[in-house]
């Protein structure tokens, strides 16, 4: 049954736990891009600009999406070009393994905010390897990994 206390764990985990996902979802595909020497800039929400400060900026309606993109990178390469698309999915499984070694060593103590985090984590991750055109040349990561990989070709990052 969804009573009041299930309302306000759902709440927490819109406003805070997954923008906060989001957040290293975004961060892993701006680190590959980086690490290749490719400029880039990511976004944490929608709707009127609230904070820039370098290549991030923070929307509004921080909880709604995010996005990164890059430009053409130094090291230009089907590998490079893998890793950048892939990174999102790469920071967040890694950052729930990360969390489970925390925990496990005793480093942590485990937590409902861990559980929503590793949830939420791999929900994202999972969903971004869904191969979907979204129009106008903006792919899922899915889509534009198995483009790198397949055709060789370099899609945009938008995701």
């Amino acid at each position: 049954m969804f009573g009041f206390s299930d309302f306000l764990g759902f709440l927490l985990a819109l406003l805070f736990i997954y923008p906060f996902v989001s957040f290293v979802h975004e961060l892993g595909h701006s680190f590959f891009a980086w690490l290749f020497g490719g400029k880039f800039s990511f976004s944490l929400g929608r709707g009127k600009r609230i904070i820039k400060t370098g290549p991030f900026s923070l929307n509004s309606m921080y909880f709604l999406d995010a996005f990164c993109e890059y430009e053409e990178l130094k090291f230009n390469n089907r590998l490079t070009h893998f890793l950048v698309h892939a990174g999102g999915v790469i920071f967040n499984l890694g950052s729930v393994l990360l969390l489970n070694l925390l925990i496990s060593y005793g480093v942590l103590e485990p937590h409902d905010i861990f559980v929503r985090y590793s949830y939420f984590s791999v929900w994202l991750a999972t969903f971004s390897l869904v191969p979907v055109d979204y129009g106008n040349g903006n792919y899922s990561d899915g889509l534009a990994i198995y483009k790198v990989i397949r055709h060789n070709n370099w899609p945009k990052l938008t995701g």
